[in-house]
């Protein structure tokens, strides 16, 4: 297999990712299947809080793998702060992963279920000086994982993502994707699971805080269908099973607006 190519074939495939990048055999391999069961509360963890710019996003892009919506990340415009992180992260760009089919295109894998896709916002930590230079830092990136399922409600707030898509059916196509606020793609509950991980795609730089929420949002099979026809169909890299998977933290947090004024205060009080 040649380093430039990589893929989702037998050929080319997660099983033989490593022959070219050993760090996909390294031992923070993500993803990972999450067993709620084993899972501990993490009392000083707090809630996670996103900060974003509708004015950043730029470009959405077919990288012939999938979809890519890129946004400026020359200053701390849209940034991503709280939760397990110590620093503010500033937003780069979000992607799509899915599959071939409605229940088996998600990457973490959550009490034995795969979801129809996994959204994930990338963001990078700016002390170390560039993307790049973020890679090859432990606490370099921070990503915001969403899962998405089929469903008879689907977030309208995602339309214009899906819809986007037809204007770069081809591999390399880019066009304008500006006054965008991605936030507006987080489910209502702010709960989440932590863990440090890896890219689940070549090189699999093990640099990544991952914040995966706990609630999925909705897409409609018809949204999903003709929106990723034209992709090539993804067969997720397998969840691995770890001994760490056992130290994973999970943080409730509920959204404060829901509360009256003189409940608004940090749920850790409660521990």
């Amino acid at each position: 297999m040649a380093q430039s190519v990589w893929g989702y074939d037998s050929d080319n495939g997660p099983e033989r990712w490593h022959e070219n990048y050993p760090l996909a055999k390294g031992d923070k391999q993500s993803p990972i299947e999450i067993n709620s069961k084993d899972v501990r509360h993490d009392s000083s963890l707090g809630a996670w809080h996103a900060s974003y710019d509708p004015g950043a996003a730029k470009t959405i892009l077919n990288n012939g793998r999938t979809c890519r919506v890129v946004f400026d990340d020359t200053f701390d415009r849209s940034v991503l702060r709280g939760g397990p992180l110590t620093e503010a992260y500033r937003l780069r760009q979000l992607h799509l992963h899915w599959g071939s089919s409605d229940d088996h295109g998600s990457e973490h894998v959550i009490d034995g279920v795969k979801y129809a896709a996994e959204l994930h916002m990338v963001h990078w930590n700016p002390k170390h000086g560039n993307f790049a230079g973020a890679l090859k830092q432990p606490d370099g990136v921070a990503v915001v994982g969403i899962f998405l399922k089929v469903g008879q409600n689907p977030k309208p707030e995602m339309k214009r993502i899906l819809e986007e898509i037809d204007n770069i059916k081809t591999k390399g196509k880019e066009a304008p994707f500006q006054h965008f606020d991605p936030s507006i793609l987080f489910p209502k509950s702010r709960d989440y699971w932590t863990y440090h991980g890896s890219f689940t795609t070549p090189p699999c730089e093990e640099c990544i805080t991952w914040i995966l929420l706990r609630e999925p949002i909705e897409v409609s099979s018809d949204q999903a269908e003709n929106s990723t026809a034209d992709f090539i169909p993804k067969v997720p890299k397998n969840p691995v099973t770890r001994e760490e998977e056992l130290q994973m933290k999970i943080f409730h947090w509920y959204l404060m607006k829901e509360l009256p004024n003189f409940l608004e205060f940090s749920m850790n009080s409660l521990h």
